[in-house]
């Protein structure tokens, strides 16, 4: 070996240590997902639509809005 050879093999070899290992592991506990937002807007969804149907079926206890008024 020639002395540029030495000098690699030994850089490679002073830097080794500072080398990281990457691993990749599945998590211990099971991944949490919080649904209450999508719970909340689907109980919402269902009101509106049962009050448009109350609305529909008594139009005289739900008089429309006259449409120069906002």
């Amino acid at each position: 070996m020639t002395k540029t050879h030495l000098k690699r093999a030994a850089g490679a070899l002073v830097l080794l240590p500072l080398t990281s290992c990457v691993t990749v592991r599945p998590p211990d506990k099971p991944i949490e997902i919080n649904l209450n937002v999508k719970i909340e807007q689907e109980v919402l969804v269902r009101l509106q639509r049962d009050v448009d149907q109350l609305i529909k079926s008594n139009p005289d206890a739900f008089p429309a809005k006259p449409s120069g008024n906002k």
